[in-house]
């Protein structure tokens, strides 16, 4: 299938920010591919949409898709609990309809990052855990890598609303969990973090922020806002007409686009079931197997990570 074509805006977007050069893409993507067929230990998809994405994630650098890559595939084995749910088990679509988290489907111009909404206060943390909320958000960012060039050309940009949050949400967010979750979302997934805002804060919110900060470097340390209550603030750096309606914006209800989005994953459950057979096979690996102590460590302390 030959790759979808870009606005002129994303395209132009791609050439200055990601070094996106048509003239080379067949090649590059042949490159991958070539890649791909002589690591024994790994399998990937090698549609070109899916590889272009990792492409653009890593500025076009192969050596750089190449480890992105192989460590996307390698975090299903170290973190398990991030994609145990499948698209076709009854608790998907119960956690999907809390509205959680949701992507929203409009940007602010052609060539804006995508917004997503994170509201872990919409969970019962007594029923559910938080890997079982980020079971679901693998199958969703899945969907988004094959079809959303705003999110992985511009970026995304989320949303944390905390109403609601009670210390037994907070509890889940023990130090492992959070490397598990900052490696897998985001040194793993091949998307560009543009700003994290912070809505309604809770009680005991610093100690998990000042944990998830240090996680992250400079560059993403200076792109967190915490806005608590004033979501006039938030407007400034996300336009309202494209927020939910809870939000005070024009966007539709919440539920509008969670019903939007278990559409867009009943339209993709072939792409969703054949995509359960990639991973990597550590027994394979040329040299040292990739476990969980290396990634994550297991003593406690955070690891530094690096990402664009």
């Amino acid at each position: 299938m030959p790759l979808r074509p870009l606005s002129t805006e994303l395209a132009e977007k791609a050439r200055l920010e990601l070094n996106e050069d048509p003239n080379r893409i067949n090649d590059d993507l042949q490159h991958m591919k070539d890649w791909i067929a002589k690591q024994p230990h790994l399998r990937a998809r090698t549609d070109d949409q899916w590889l272009i994405a990792f492409l653009r994630g890593c500025k076009f650098s192969l050596e750089r898709t190449k480890e992105k890559l192989d460590l996307y595939y390698s975090v299903r084995n170290t973190a398990p609990e991030f994609y145990r749910i499948k698209h076709t088990d009854p608790i998907f679509n119960e956690i999907l309809e809390l509205g959680s988290t949701v992507i929203l489907p409009k940007v602010a111009s052609p060539d804006a990052p995508r917004i997503s909404i994170v509201r872990p206060g919409q969970y019962n943390p007594e029923k559910y855990s938080i890997a079982d909320v980020l079971s679901v958000n693998t199958v969703i960012d899945k969907i988004s890598l094959m079809e959303d060039d705003n999110m992985v050309i511009a970026g995304n940009q989320f949303i944390l609303d905390l109403d609601n949050v009670t210390m037994s949400h907070l509890l889940q967010m023990t130090p492992m969990t959070m490397k598990k979750m900052v490696v897998a979302s985001q040194d793993a997934l091949p998307l560009r973090m543009k700003g994290a805002h912070y809505l309604n804060t809770p009680t005991g919110f610093e100690t998990v922020f000042n944990a998830m900060k240090s996680l992250l470097n400079t560059k993403n340390q200076s792109r967190l806002y915490v806005h608590n209550k004033n979501y006039e603030d938030m407007y400034k750096y996300i336009p309202k007409e494209i927020l939910p309606a809870e939000y005070g914006g024009d966007g539709g209800t919440v539920k509008e686009i969670t019903d939007y989005w278990k559409k867009k994953v009943e339209e993709y459950s072939d792409f969703l079931e054949t995509d359960y057979q990639y991973g990597t096979d550590e027994t394979k690996r040329r040299g040292k197997p990739k476990t969980a102590e290396d990634m994550f460590g297991l003593d406690g302390s955070f690891r530094q990570l690096n990402f664009d």
